[in-house]
């Protein structure tokens, strides 16, 4: 993969460090921290009330599946 040299403040690179995990490179960690943003650019794009109406979908969606998984445990006891 082709590469870039960059110069950063020492302040910058030490705070990049602390975000990056273990095993983790710091393109890694500046491609997370971008899709961060992106999906942050997004706010407000729906309103209060749509947003609810979405979450309380995935809730229920959520409890949906929940109950599924627990009739599949309960046919193989």
């Amino acid at each position: 993969m082709p590469s870039k040299n960059i110069s950063i403040s020492d302040e910058a690179y030490n705070k990049l460090k602390k975000l990056k995990g273990k095993n983790e490179s710091f393109t890694a960690v500046i491609n997370r921290l971008f899709s961060t943003i992106i999906l942050l650019e997004l706010r407000g794009t729906i309103s209060n009330e749509e947003a609810n109406d979405m979450r309380n979908r995935i809730e229920e969606s959520r409890e949906a599946r929940r109950k599924q998984i627990e009739k599949l445990f309960e046919r193989w006891k």
